[in-house]
């Protein structure tokens, strides 16, 4: 449950943050300005707290480290590289591009996916950061103002920024088609809670045994 609620605040933030910074970037109605800001401003202090939040629960919330196993370990276990798949990578690529047509059996994530959410958290305090290089208060404050200085200039840190919104909006696309290019259980799960236990798989023995048809 905490990591389904930590997803959906990401949802939410990530969903206000782009809408607010497109109109920041380019107000396309009147009179919605202050509002957009202070939103913007609210909103990345939110996703900023509930990504530490979530790094902190992966330390020490128990999760199942492979699909359909009711097994659990630390939840950071499945962020790291596993024994069953840590040489996985060329395999998964592979599958990502067509180029073949089933992926390895592994972990709970696959290579790429752990790659990525490890390099998630980063860019959203890189983002935060760069935000809070933006946010008049926070500018001329030492490691901000150095930075913007380094960029050259406020102007170019703004760019940057627009940039970063752009990843996530890209990521976002890429993670919802990913998440169930194999079916919609990931989405039944985030939206309904409902699981489905599927097949039953020995993370030690690294095999399928048997099926879990019953609705959990």
């Amino acid at each position: 449950m905490p990591f389904i609620l930590t997803h959906w605040v990401n949802l939410i933030c990530m969903v206000i943050l782009i809408f607010t910074g497109f109109y920041i970037h380019f107000p396309f109605f009147p009179a919605f300005m202050g509002i957009a800001r202070g939103a913007h401003l609210f909103f990345g202090y939110l996703i900023f707290a509930n990504c530490l939040l979530r790094v902190i629960l992966s330390l020490f919330i128990k999760s199942a480290p492979a699909g359909g196993t009711r097994k659990l370990e630390r939840d950071v276990k499945s962020f790291l590289p596993q024994k069953d798949n840590r040489h996985q990578l060329g395999a998964w690529i592979k599958y990502y591009l067509f180029l073949k047509k089933d992926h390895p059996l592994g972990g709970k994530y696959g290579v790429p996916q752990k790659l990525t959410y490890v390099a998630i958290p980063l860019f959203i305090l890189f983002t935060f950061f760069t935000g809070l290089c933006l946010w008049a208060p926070t500018s001329v404050v030492g490691p901000f103002a150095a930075f913007n200085n380094l960029l050259g200039g406020v102007l170019v840190t703004r760019i940057v920024h627009y940039f970063c919104m752009w990843f996530f909006i890209i990521f976002s696309m890429l993670h919802a088609y990913l998440a169930n290019v194999e079916g919609l259980a990931p989405s039944k799960m985030m939206f309904g809670w409902k699981e489905h236990g599927g097949l039953v798989y020995d993370p030690d023995a690294h095999v399928i045994v048997g099926e879990d048809k019953l609705d959990h």
